[in-house]
C-alpha cells in the first residue's frame, strides 16, 4: 500500500486535525491509510523563518523527511503553510517528494475560478503572499494593523491550541472588511491551525480551508495507490 509521511509538530493542532480528517476520509472510502509521523519543533522552525535562515529551515525539514523515507513513506506532507517558504531550498534536498499544499491551493482556486483572495495565517505567510508560489491569482494584503491582529491571533492558537472569542470575532470583522473594501472573493485559511476555531462551514465568511484542500489531495493520492 502507498505510504504518506507527515512532519508533525509544526502546528500540533494542525497535525492532529490532519490525522483525524485523513483517517475519517479514508474510512469513508473503505480503506485504511498507511501513515508514518515524525515530530518537529514549531519554535525552532519559526525561529529559522523569523531570522530568514531558509537554508537552515530546509536542512531541518529535510532531515525529518529523510527519516520518513526510511520508515517507508513514498511521499511526505508538511501540515503547515509557513514552512513552504523554503520550498525552493528544500526540494533539491529531497529524495521523497512532497504533496505541496500551495499546489493543492492553486488547483482549488482554478476549479472555483477565483481571482482575488486574501490570506489568514502567520505574519510571514500574509506578508509573503505565499512567496510568489501561487500564479494567476491576485493576493490582496490586509492593512498592516490587520496583519498584526491576525498574526497575534494565530500565534495564540499555536501557543494554546484553542480559540479565543475576541480573536474569532476580530478575524470575522477583518474578513468582512476585506470583502467590502478590497473586493476579495474569498479568504484562504492559510494557517492550518485555524481549524482549531473554525472551518469553511462555520467561519461566517467566504473562505477556503487550505488544510481541507491539502487533505483532499493526500487522500486522493492514497486512494489511487500512490499514482
Amino acid at each position: 500500500m502507498a505510504c504518506v509521511g507527515i512532519v508533525g509538530g509544526l502546528g500540533v493542532g494542525a497535525t492532529v486535525d490532519y490525522y483525524k480528517r485523513i483517517t475519517a476520509a479514508c474510512k469513508a472510502r473503505g480503506f485504511v491509510p498507511d501513515l508514518v509521523f515524525v515530530h518537529a519543533d514549531v519554535d525552532r522552525g519559526q525561529g529559522y523563518v523569523r531570522e530568514g535562515k531558509l537554508d537552515a529551515l530546509a536542512d531541518y525539514l529535510a532531515g525529518f523527511i529523510e527519516r520518513l523515507g526510511r520508515a517507508g513513506a513514498e511521499v511526505a506532507v508538511l501540515p503547515a503553510v509557513t514552512p513552504h517558504i523554503c520550498i525552493a531550498e528544500l526540494t533539491p534536498r529531497l529524495k521523497v517528494p512532497l504533496i505541496n499544499i500551495v499546489e493543492a491551493i492553486g488547483a482549488e482556486l482554478r476549479k472555483r475560478q477565483l481571482k482575488r483572495v486574501a490570506l489568514f495565517g502567520t505574519t510571514f505567510t500574509m506578508q509573503g503572499s505565499l512567496w510568489g508560489q501561487l500564479s494567476g491569482v491576485e493576493i490582496v494584503k490586509p492593512s498592516p494593523d490587520e496583519i498584526a491582529f491576525v498574526g497575534r491571533a494565530y500565534q495564540r492558537i499555536l501557543d494554546t491550541q484553542r480559540g479565543h472569542d475576541e480573536d474569532t470575532a476580530g478575524l470575522r470583522r477583518i474578513a468582512a472588511e476585506l470583502q467590502r473594501r478590497d473586493g476579495v472573493e474569498a479568504i484562504l485559511l492559510a494557517g492550518t491551525d485555524l481549524a482549531v476555531i473554525f472551518d469553511e462551514e462555520t467561519a461566517g465568511f467566504p473562505c477556503i480551508d487550505c488544510a481541507r484542500v491539502h487533505i483532499d489531495a493526500i487522500v486522493e493520492w492514497l486512494s489511487a495507490g500512490g499514482r
